[in-house]
């Protein structure tokens, strides 16, 4: 089951309002999340926790730590995978001198 993302704006509602909530609705523009109440007042709330928090500029939330580490991480992965198949190519190469392709015909039988 999928859940929509918690954000500061709806603790903030729900912990001035309660169950007197109707509904609740992000208001992007504005960053803040926006309550009907059940007599029809409406209330909103940010989902700022202090004005001078710093978040990240990009749409897709990563810091610049963030990218470093996946950059770290891709760069190792990519590495792996090119050893991984020069290992596979020398294989091929110096099977036939190592008697690896006999091996490999009698690896079937078992």
């Amino acid at each position: 089951m999928l859940r929509t993302r918690q954000r500061v704006g709806h603790d903030i509602l729900l912990a001035r309002h309660g169950r007197s909530i109707a509904s609740m609705r992000l208001d992007r523009p504005s960053n803040s999340v926006v309550a009907v109440l059940d007599d029809g007042t409406v209330d909103r709330a940010p989902n700022l926790i202090a004005a001078d928090l710093a978040l990240p500029a990009g749409r897709t939330g990563l810091t610049s730590e963030d990218c470093k580490v996946l950059g770290i991480m891709s760069a190792a992965c990519a590495g792996l995978g090119a050893l991984m198949v020069g290992s596979v190519l020398a294989m091929v190469q110096f099977g036939e001198q190592l008697g690896l392709t006999e091996a490999a015909q009698y690896l079937s039988v078992y």
